[in-house]
């Protein structure tokens, strides 16, 4: 509507006809959203899972099952996820009351908003956005048993960009290199990995992120809340790291024995070789670690322990520090 512009002195000798006029096409195209769209929704895997999970929904159930995935499934556990939240709301359910153990490559999405109770185990490969808004879920990704003997996971990508963007909380354990973005806006899930593209933990503000092999640059870019910590061997990760929010510390006793139990599960999870032979040295391994803190994440950590020390009220001292 350009009506109330018209008198405008901006308006004048303004041409908008290019913009105003009505195309001529022929495939009678509406100008307006002036029908309903069919996603296809009636044939999503999730409607498999939804079936095959019916003990676990209805009864609580645990409940396990097996099926070939493809590429053109996309959102898998999704459907599966509302399902859940519509009985039981954010508290899910119990962990691996639903357990599905998948083959094949996984589309776009694989286990966007996951919630708490449910496992996707997937043999095999999975595209962009793995994890999206997970919300408690937890999701395995290996390389299929059946790969070639001089196959090495930790060499070779294994699913895409922007994994776990706006996760607020779950697991996720990636036997395998992945692509960029890795943990955007992360702000509660667990994730361990064995290599990662440029911009990793970008504006991540809540979560841990564990990362077995090498990262791109710009590591940390906006990164807020939450804490990463890179194994670095060959002492190539300090030029990596975007240093505007973040500072590179030294692990404390709390962070070695958290690292050990979770390379740990990784291994459990994913039967990583390169998992394995960090714990076979791990006195000696554990000091390649390298910890990734956000500055404002730090300054509210030691005004909390700082207040607590003194007596003081500790959810005034947070929001005193958070303020500068």
């Amino acid at each position: 509507d350009v009506a109330a512009a018209v008198d405008h002195w901006k308006a004048s000798g303004l041409d908008l006809t290019p913009i105003l006029v009505e195309p001529e096409t022929p495939w009678e195209q509406d100008r307006f959203a002036a029908m309903g769209q069919d996603h296809g929704l009636d044939k999503a895997l999730d409607n498999e899972l939804i079936r095959l999970a019916k003990p676990a929904l209805e009864r609580q159930e645990r409940v396990e099952v097996d099926l070939e995935i493809k590429n053109l499934n996309r959102t898998v556990g999704t459907m599966l996820g509302h399902e859940i939240s519509k009985r039981y709301g954010s508290l899910g359910l119990p962990d691996d009351t639903i357990v599905a153990n998948l083959t094949g490559s996984a589309g776009q999405s694989f286990g966007a908003f996951l919630p708490k109770g449910v496992t996707l185990r997937l043999e095999g490969d999975a595209n962009d956005y793995v994890g999206k808004g997970l919300s408690g879920g937890r999701l395995v990704l290996r390389p299929s048993d059946d790969r070639h003997p001089d196959f090495v996971p930790e060499e070779n990508i294994i699913a895409g960009n922007v994994i776990l963007y706006g996760a607020t909380g779950g697991q996720v354990f990636i036997r395998g290199v992945v692509g960029e973005r890795f943990c955007v806006r992360n702000s509660g899930a667990l994730a361990v990995v064995e290599g990662i593209g440029d911009h990793g933990c970008e504006y991540m503000t809540g979560g841990r992120v564990v990362v077995l092999g090498q990262t791109g640059r710009n590591f940390g870019a906006g990164m807020s809340g939450g804490i990463a910590y890179v194994y670095d061997p060959h002492n190539t990760f300090d030029p990596l790291v975007n240093l505007d929010m973040v500072t590179l510390e030294a692990l404390e006793e709390d962070d070695i024995e958290f690292l050990r139990e979770t390379v740990r599960a990784h291994h459990r999870e994913t039967d990583s070789m390169l998992a394995a032979r960090i714990l076979d040295r791990w006195r000696t391994n554990s000091r390649h670690f390298r910890k990734v803190m956000p500055k404002d994440y730090r300054r509210v950590l030691d005004a909390a322990a700082l207040a607590e020390e003194q007596g003081r009220d500790v959810d005034e001292a947070i929001m005193a520090s958070a303020h500068g």
